[in-house]
């Protein structure tokens, strides 16, 4: 890595903490500049505006998380050639991930943008519902996999289920910092997967 794409890395990785800790309108550039220790000609060769930060900031983002769900499930997928396996394996391993988090999840940088659109232009709002529909339409992938070797105990629909994995996280990061106990994002992705077993599982023979 350049110096110069280690300084936009150092930027985005600033920016991102501010924003996941008090909000994307309660971060300035001024201060996101005085922790890089730049000067504001070097912050806006990078970006432009706070808009240009808050667009990369959210690609690096998607990508990370992308990169953490594409290694958990093709880890299922190596684990086991059953899709339900597979599936109950990687949501397994995303629950350790979870748990081995240091301090709980530092936040949702998707839902940190989604509190406070109206601070952002179309593009970056587009890019967040963008991604959201690219998580859901992944795991309803997994979901069609699972259903078609393991029908549904019960009528459900699996683009709701797939929509869930995400409110599942999302909601249990929030509830582990309002209640100080980052334990309980391991937990809640633990209960979905009993969820998800409880579903596809076939019943036991008699």
């Amino acid at each position: 890595m350049g110096k110069g794409e280690a300084t936009r890395e150092r930027i985005l990785e600033i920016a991102e903490a501010a924003v996941l800790a008090k909000g994307f309108g309660a971060t300035s550039i001024d201060e996101v500049i005085a922790e890089a220790g730049l000067t504001k000609s070097g912050f806006f060769y990078h970006f432009r505006d706070k808009n240009a930060l808050a667009r990369e900031m959210l690609r690096r983002y998607v990508e990370t998380n992308d990169r953490l769900f594409d290694d958990i499930f093709r880890r299922g997928r190596e684990l086991s050639d059953d899709p339900l396996q597979s599936f109950l394996i990687s949501l397994k391993l995303l629950a350790e991930v979870m748990a081995d988090l240091p301090n709980g999840h530092p936040g949702c940088l998707i839902a940190s943008i989604c509190y406070q659109e109206r601070l952002f232009d179309r593009e970056v709002r587009d890019l967040t519902a963008q991604s959201v529909r690219s998580w859901n339409a992944h795991f309803r992938a997994i979901l069609d996999g699972i259903a078609a070797v393991y029908p549904p105990r019960e009528a459900i629909d699996l683009d709701d289920l797939a929509e869930m994995i995400s409110c599942v996280v999302d909601g249990a990061i929030i509830m582990s910092k309002t209640l100080n106990d980052p334990k309980r994002l391991e937990r809640q992705i633990l209960l979905f997967r009993s969820c998800v077993k409880l579903i596809f599982a076939p019943p036991p023979s008699s």
